[in-house]
């Protein structure tokens, strides 16, 4: 009888174990597979993007592969990542476009093989897509052109430093930006241009543009590339300080330049919150968890001299980023 009893615990024990590796309540949750694919892997903005995402990854137990192009400018590699992405069977893809338009066949396609779409940062023109996580740029925008208005007297001679024409972020910060400063009565927009998502060529043509047009007293460069590239062509033309420069993101030669006066206002996005937020609401999609909204604003800030060494300001510049490979 004793013998009996022992054979027959064992069997309920042998078969607890099968019912939890099949899936039951006491079992391993099932392990989704996602595909970050960047704008850039080079930037502050994206490393503290990639930072989230594994950090979110690691807390769902996702398997996570982050890509991106050399070069922000460079969508049809951003269009053979998604692809490649779809093929090797990732369950999502987190993705910021590069071109609004262009990106668009790729990730109908990627939807149309089962994968669950997320955008951060960069929209793109494609239904398919279940949320957009990130700033809300046309309002970036105009807290831009508010920085400079709150900041200057007299009229306003205002230059525009952007990139990717096609980049659906960085035109609608312009349209922000321009709205304002126009709807104000004491600005006037003296030159837009349209420059490389690379600091060399943006301090090149933000040179040339200071030369051309001398009487412009405000500039505002839209993301971190083109923010350095105007940061060293201010100071290179010791234009410091007769000249307002608002910035966008975080860099250790933008922070410099608020405290040494070649920048006097960042517009600070929050880029690891997008990539924690991008994974996890894949995560949930995949899940069938509810709570995914179809619009997620991620928190912006305006730094500037006065408050640059609050405790919010610090924790908005520096936030937690781990150097990726």
């Amino acid at each position: 009888m004793r013998r009996n009893r022992y054979i027959l615990l064992l069997l309920a024990a042998l078969f607890g174990m099968a019912l939890g590796g099949c899936g039951g309540s006491g079992g391993a949750a099932e392990q989704y597979t996602v595909a970050l694919v960047a704008k850039s892997t080079q930037t502050e903005f994206w490393l503290s993007v990639f930072a989230g995402a594994e950090a979110a990854a690691t807390e769902y137990n996702m398997e996570l592969t982050i890509v991106g192009p050399e070069t922000e400018e460079d969508y049809e590699t951003q269009n053979q990542m998604v692809e490649e992405a779809a093929k090797d069977g990732a369950d999502a893809i987190v993705f910021s476009a590069i071109d609004f338009e262009n990106n668009a066949a790729s990730i109908d396609s990627a939807a149309q093989q089962g994968v669950r779409i997320v955008a951060i940062d960069s929209n793109v023109a494609s239904d398919q897509v279940s949320t957009y996580i990130g700033t809300d740029n046309y309002a970036a925008g105009q807290m831009a052109a508010q920085a400079a208005l709150d900041r200057m007297e007299g009229p306003l001679k205002v230059g525009v430093v952007n990139y990717d024409i096609s980049s659906a972020n960085g035109q609608e910060r312009e349209r922000g930006a321009t709205d304002l400063f126009l709807k104000s009565g004491r600005a006037e927009i003296v030159s837009v241009i349209n420059t490389l998502a690379d600091a060399e060529q943006a301090q090149t043509d933000t040179a040339a543009l200071l030369r051309a047009y001398p009487e412009i007293n405000v500039l505002v460069a839209f993301n971190e590339p083109t923010s350095v590239g105007a940061a060293r062509a201010v100071e290179e033309a010791g234009r410091s300080d007769d000249l307002f420069l608002v910035g966008f993101d975080s860099n250790v030669i933008t922070i410099d330049g608020l405290q040494e006066g070649s920048v006097d206002a960042l517009i600070v996005q929050n880029p690891y919150a997008m990539g924690y937020l991008g994974v996890e609401s894949a995560y949930k999609l995949l899940a069938g968890q509810g709570g995914v909204e179809q619009t997620v604003d991620t928190s912006t800030k305006i730094v500037d001299r006065d408050n640059l060494f609050t405790m919010d300001s610090q924790k908005a510049l520096f936030a937690f980023e781990k150097r990726w490979n």
